[in-house]
C-alpha cells in the first residue's frame, strides 16, 4: 500500500507542471552516443510518447555523428572536422543525406510507433522544413555543403503537433534559392526550430548531467542558472572548454524567444520526464 501510495504522490506532483506545459511546444535536440543506446534510446522515446499523451507537443531534432562516420569508413571516405564542423564535400554529403534524411529519421519514426507514439519523420525524401544557406566561417576557410538555417516552416511542424503526431526532424537544410542540400550542425538545427515555435523549452540531451561548478564531479551540478549567473560562471571559468559553447548557445536562444534551456544526460532512464515533471530535475534549468 505505501509503495502504491507513493506512485500516486509522484503523479500529484507531476500535475502541477502537466497542467502548466499543457500545449507548450519542446524541441528535443538527440544524437551523439545515444542514438548508438538502444536502451537509453527507448527510454528517451518513451518519454516523448509520454509528453505527447499528456497535452505537451514535442518535437525531435536529430544528428548523427556516429552513424555517418560509420557508414564514410564503409565508403573508404576519411572523415574530416575544422573548428568541430565536419567537413563536407559531395560524397560525404551523399553519406550525409543517406544517414541523417534516410535510415536514422525513419528508424527513429518507426521505433516511436512500436512503442504505441504517433510520429512523422520530416525530411528531403518526405517534406523538408528547414531552409538556409551556405555557413561562412569566419576566417573564410571552405567546408564544403555545411549550412545555417535562416527559415523553419512553421505550418508543417504545429500542423502535425496538433494532429497528436511527434515531428522528427534530421539536421540538414534545404538552400532557399538554389535547392542545395546542405549539412548542419544539430545542437544549432535544434536551436533554430525552437526559436521559430517560440519553443517554451529546448532541451538538450547531453552525455554529461548539466553545467558543473566541477566538470570532474557530478555532484557539483547547478540545478538552475540565470542567463546573467550563466556568464559570470563563464568570466570566473567554472564554465569553461567544451561546455562553454554550449551554455553560451543556450543563452543565445533565451535571448530569441524561448523561455527554458535544459542540459541534461539523456543516458538517465526517463531523463526528460524526470527534469520536466519534478521539482528538482536532474539537470540544469537555464532561464533569462
Amino acid at each position: 500500500m505505501d509503495e502504491a501510495i507513493s506512485k500516486a504522490d509522484t503523479l500529484i506532483e507531476a500535475m502541477g507542471w502537466i497542467r502548466r506545459f499543457r500545449g507548450k511546444t519542446t524541441v528535443i535536440k538527440l544524437g551523439g552516443s545515444l542514438l548508438d543506446d538502444k536502451e537509453a534510446l527507448t527510454h528517451l522515446l518513451l518519454d516523448v510518447i509520454f509528453m505527447e499523451s499528456v497535452g505537451m507537443k514535442p518535437v525531435i531534432v536529430h544528428g548523427g555523428g556516429k552513424a555517418i562516420n560509420r557508414a564514410l569508413a564503409e565508403a573508404g571516405i576519411e572523415p574530416n572536422f575544422i573548428r568541430g564542423r565536419r567537413v563536407t564535400d559531395q560524397a560525404t554529403l551523399e553519406v550525409v543525406e543517406s544517414v541523417l534524411a534516410g535510415e536514422l529519421n525513419v528508424e527513429l519514426t518507426e521505433e516511436m510507433e512500436r512503442l504505441g507514439g504517433r510520429a512523422m519523420n520530416l525530411s528531403f525524401r518526405t517534406t523538408n522544413v528547414l531552409f538556409g544557406k551556405r555557413h561562412q566561417t569566419e576566417d573564410g576557410e571552405d567546408i564544403g555543403f555545411v549550412g545555417e538555417v535562416t527559415r523553419v516552416d512553421r505550418s508543417v511542424i504545429e500542423g502535425l503537433a496538433y494532429t497528436d503526431q511527434v515531428p522528427i526532424i534530421p539536421s540538414m537544410c534545404e538552400g532557399e534559392d538554389n535547392g542545395q542540400k546542405y549539412n548542419v550542425n544539430a545542437d544549432t538545427a535544434a536551436m533554430a526550430v525552437a526559436q521559430a515555435l517560440g519553443a517554451e523549452k529546448l532541451v538538450f540531451l547531453s552525455d554529461v548531467n548539466g553545467v558543473r561548478r566541477d566538470k570532474n564531479d557530478p555532484s557539483t551540478i547547478i540545478h538552475t542558472l540565470s542567463s546573467q549567473e550563466a556568464r559570470q560562471l563563464i568570466g570566473d571559468g567554472i564554465i569553461d572548454s567544451g561546455m562553454i559553447p554550449k551554455v553560451e548557445a543556450c543563452l543565445e536562444t533565451l535571448g530569441r524567444g524561448v523561455r527554458k534551456v535544459h542540459i541534461i544526460d539523456g543516458r538517465v532512464r526517463h531523463s526528460l520526464l524526470l527534469e520536466i515533471f519534478t521539482t528538482s530535475g536532474v539537470g540544469t534549468e537555464i532561464h533569462q
